[in-house]
């Protein structure tokens, strides 16, 4: 080939994203539209004429390509964190506080910007190139959607300047209003479904499987943060806009520098007064720290940093006509009383349905059927029936009945003892309550089975076909070929997905069994603390609450979940379907705070508290030597005053008490929480005693496991590095922590490292 057509392609190349930099980044078009898309098409012709010109970068490689079976996972190399949320001044200056403490400041500036309403993208970009995209998805495992994202023209598939090696920047694709009004047009025209709102349009564009589709969309795109690639020249947010700026992505014009919570409030009563006449959606503003160093400092809790909050502004209401309530049969069986409404537009959605939450609600605001309400939405908040309109009330408003049978399996509905739920009582004979505990055991956070849909369950259920969880593991081919007959790849695949979750690790188990009060967090805290499901499911509630996040309430729950005998069958019938992976002895932090003491003072005798339950179980080993010691009178007299002597020995008089404190001793002794099999290395000068640990990037183990091994050993495991991390624990795919932990001089560690110190090798 001769020189021409090479150089002229790149030559095309380098106008095109120059004129695409002017108009989408600088909003200073150079030339007019009809002069760029001539250029744009002498490209085309070019690459089509000779196919080994095109490069990965080039604009026209946005117009989409052939179209996915499914999206890849991608697994984040730096978390993408949610943001915490304050919805008052009070408490952003609570927030404030918090910044300031931290930092040991008497004032701190924010960079303020408007919080759009759409989808978080990581974007990562290798020697300057666009090579991947993907969806927040759980925060640390996403869906590659790179070639929905090349289409998108706000979002630059090569960076200006000189950048190499590995960049990540993080920003939001949204459909401005214009975009989402055509869109409705065209549907409108062609008699298909409306989109609700801008969101929900955005959010379904970017997961189309052919990206052609994409490509027709009008998404635009803000970019608002560099995970990765960060110049050492930025030391502030203000500082890392420009550098997106100066790489060639969009950056709101809206953000500002505002100092202390009256800077804050300015700010976001400005973008609230302006939030009708903007061209998009927001659901409030961000504030987030701009000393990337005070950043670093600070840290995260949880799955959030401390150095931002998100300030939303308050829901959107409108008045409609309460035409009926019908009741929805959720996962755990609570029946829900649903309001049935004249549709009303309200809070950037059409609105006919809207939670009444319970019969106690409605009761307090003496909800009818054939009542004018208010009703109350906030951005993906479910629609709430606010108040009723008295003054509009009709003479033949009916009152709202909880049903006496389920609407779905006429079973009895029964009301909690201690609550304000009804529920059914059917359980899994419920197809109701099986088909969202099944979606529920799919989902991403859970067993995240790829393929299997609502659709599908609630065809297999009503064939009866799935009864339990256990029986998607014994699905074949033929059980879900008769429902996609025109897909013959399809049921493969989803047998195969299944069979790829024959192994699921604890933390997903548990939380996948839907058990009630127990989220995504709580079963993570569940699996790090307690090591092994069997333990999780014998766990006495007394045992339970000692992890942290685990109250009285949802102890009750969790051991009465595994204590029904109807779950027990399905919970053996799921176990002999798998391999828990990730299970490990009982965590030293809990085991440390166990004690005979605590045992003691669990039991809740009036005026026996931790510090004279200590008291009295000093020099103790045992229970059985705990009980002669308070029934010798004598003895415990001098250990109590009068009063609480008293009501310890009249406490134990009675014997079911004694004989469920021994239950609970050989409960504690049996997990290892207490005795010499306790995990107590910190205490008894472990190995990694007084060592405090840094964990990041992908090891052979999952995090929960290698912090539990960590601090059976006698370590400690923080989420941040700082002065005083003794080792960085690193895995692959590391991310800024191991460059912090280089910077500070801390000692970094691979997996086979730390079992050696473990191991007392080295």
């Amino acid at each position: 080939m001769s020189e021409g057509p090479l150089q002229r392609a790149a030559e095309l190349r380098r106008l095109l994203q120059e004129h695409n930099y002017r108009y989408y980044v600088l909003d200073q078009p150079s030339i007019p539209d009809s002069e760029y898309d001539g250029l744009f098409r002498e490209l085309q012709a070019l690459e089509a004429a000779n196919p080994e010109l095109r490069t990965p970068d080039s604009p026209t490689q946005r117009v989409g390509g052939v179209a996915s079976s499914a999206f890849a996972q991608v697994r984040h190399r730096v978390p993408m964190l949610s943001l915490n949320n304050c919805f008052s001044e009070e408490e952003l200056g609570d927030f404030d506080r918090r910044v300031r403490e931290g930092l040991g400041r008497s004032r701190v500036a924010y960079a303020a910007e408007p919080k759009l309403d759409g989808l978080a993208v990581s974007l990562v970009y290798e020697d300057g190139v666009f090579a991947r995209g993907a969806t927040r998805g759980d925060g640390e495992t996403g869906e590659d959607i790179s070639d929905n994202l090349r289409t998108i023209k706000r979002i630059p598939l090569r960076l200006r300047g000189d950048s190499r090696g590995t960049v990540e920047v993080r920003g939001e694709v949204y459909l401005p209003h214009e975009g989402f009004r055509r869109m409705n047009e065209e549907a409108a025209a062609q008699g298909e479904k409306l989109y609700v709102n801008p969101r929900n349009a955005a959010a379904g564009s970017l997961r189309q499987l052919d990206s052609t589709i994409t490509a027709k969309r009008p998404l635009a795109f803000y970019a608002y943060s560099i995970a990765q690639g960060q110049p050492p020249s930025v030391r502030s947010h203000m500082d890392m806009l420009q550098q997106l700026r100066d790489w060639g992505f969009p950056v709101s014009d809206l953000v500002r520098l505002v100092e202390g919570v009256e800077g804050c409030m300015a700010y976001y009563l400005e973008i609230g007064g302006r939030r009708a006449s903007l061209p998009f959606d927001i659901d409030g503003v961000v504030y987030k720290l701009d000393d990337l160093a005070g950043r670093e400092e600070l840290g995260f809790v949880s799955r959030a940093p401390r150095w931002a909050v998100a300030h939303k502004y308050p829901a959107e209401e409108a008045q409609t006509l309460l035409e009926n309530v019908d009741f929805q049969v959720g996962r755990t069986g609570v029946l829900t009383p649903t309001a049935r409404l004249r549709t009303v537009f309200v809070g950037g959605a059409n609105v006919s349905n809207a939670t009444l939450h319970n019969m106690d609600e409605v009761a307090r605001k003496d909800v009818r059927i054939g009542d004018t309400v208010i009703v109350r939405r906030a951005g993906d908040v479910i629609p709430e029936v606010k108040e009723v309109v008295l003054s509009l009330r009709p003479a033949d408003a009916r009152p709202v009945r909880m049903p006496d049978t389920c609407p779905v399996c006429g079973s009895e509905v029964r009301r909690d003892p201690e609550g304000v739920a009804y529920r059914c009582i059917g359980r899994l004979v419920c197809k109701a309550q099986l088909k969202q505990a099944l979606q529920h055991f799919v989902s991403r956070k859970a067993a995240d089975i790829d393929g299997i849909g609502e659709a599908l369950i609630s065809e297999l259920v009503d064939r009866e076909r799935l009864r339990t969880p256990a029986d998607l593991f014994t699905l074949q081919v033929a059980d879900i070929a008769v429902l996609y007959k025109s897909a013959e790849v399809a049921p493969a695949k989803m047998i195969e997905a299944i069979a790829a979750r024959r192994e699921l690790a604890l933390p997903r188990l548990v939380y996948a069994l839907g058990i009630p009060s127990v989220g995504e967090t709580t079963a993570k805290d569940l699996a790090r603390h307690l090591g092994s499901f069997a333990r999780i499911r014998e766990a006495l509630p007394e045992v339970l609450t000692l992890v942290d996040g685990v109250g009285a309430a949802a102890a009750e729950e969790i051991r009465s979940f595994f204590a029904d005998a109807h779950n027990a069958g399905a919970v053996d019938a799921l176990l002999a379907q798998l391999t828990i992976t990730g299970e490990h002895p009982v965590s030293a932090e809990i085991a440390d705070r166990c004690s005979l003491g605590l045992l003691l003072a669990q039991q809740q005798v009036k005026g026996l508290g931790p510090v004279k339950a200590e008291k009295l179980t000093a020099g103790l080993d045992s229970v059985a030597g705990l009980l002669a010691r308070i029934d010798d009178g004598p003895a415990l007299a001098k250990l109590l005053d009068e009063r609480t002597a008293a009501a310890v020995q009249a406490h134990f008089a009675d014997s079911e008490r004694r004989q469920e404190l021994l239950k609970l001793e050989a409960q504690f002794l049996g997990f290892g929480l207490i005795g010499a099999g306790a995990p107590r290395a910190a205490a008894a000068g472990g190995p990694l005693s007084g060592k405090t640990f840094v964990i990041t990037g992908t090891l052979p183990v999952g995090r929960d496991e290698a912090a539990a091994q960590i601090e059976a050993a006698g370590g400690k495991v923080s989420g941040s590095v700082s002065a005083k991390t003794d080792f960085l624990l690193a895995g692959e795919a590391a991310g800024s922590k191991l460059a912090k932990a280089e910077k500070l001089g801390v000692t970094v560690l691979d997996y086979a490292a730390l079992q050696r110190m473990i191991n007392g090798e080295g």
